[in-house]
């Protein structure tokens, strides 16, 4: 990931924290064949390894799986993102010299991948990442609501992956290139925002 200086996030907790809140990841693994996709939920166990340890299941009958990687695999986090348009900015009005621009938090994990069948990993891969989703709900769903030979033949249809981290990179452009000026006019602008995402991004900038 290209990272100016001004954007670059080096603070674990600022990157597990972006990880822990996407709600959907990209993963990536370069092959023989080419680079292979699949958007899925991960979960990050922050207790495993130097970095933190990511898993989650794909379809088995998503050929991601079957083909050998070439050398490391990519999981990709996106946080908050806006579309930034100059008319906010106060160097408009002085020089005219200004372009759109667009405002994210990103993250990219890199680590050795690992998929695997073993029922007894699967069922404690998908129960994390269902309590993981399901906390937050007043009367949360269960793993264990299922029947357990209901369970175990969902499980037969998906491939579990592990992946320590390796390497982390985080990215938050929020404006920071900009004067005081300029940062106040996009904070004033998103926070007046009919769009959520907007209103959400508006309090990450410096001001």
């Amino acid at each position: 990931m290209y990272i100016p200086p001004a954007f670059r996030d080096d603070d674990k907790e600022s990157l597990t924290a972006t990880i822990r809140a996407a709600r959907l990841a990209i993963l990536v693994t370069a092959t023989t064949e080419g680079p292979l996709a699949t958007n899925l939920p991960l979960l990050l166990d922050e207790n495993e390894g130097e970095h933190g340890v990511i898993y989650g299941h794909v379809a088995k009958a998503n050929p991601h799986w079957r083909v050998p990687p070439v050398g490391e695999a990519l999981a990709m986090f996106m946080g908050p993102d806006a579309y930034v348009t100059p008319v906010w900015y106060q160097t408009k009005q002085e020089t005219g010299k200004v372009v759109p621009t667009w405002n994210y938090v990103a993250v990219h994990a890199h680590g050795p991948i690992e998929f695997f069948e073993d029922a007894d990993r699967l069922l404690e891969v998908v129960t994390r990442l269902t309590n993981l989703h399901e906390g937050e709900r007043a009367a949360p769903w269960a793993v264990s609501d299922a029947p357990a030979d209901f369970i175990q033949s969902q499980l037969k249809g998906i491939v579990g992956l592990r992946m320590p981290i390796t390497k982390l990179e985080g990215k938050r452009k929020m404006s920071q290139n900009r004067n005081a000026a300029d940062r106040a006019g996009v904070v004033s602008g998103l926070s007046s925002s009919a769009r959520p995402s907007d209103r959400e991004v508006a309090p990450l900038i410096p001001v």
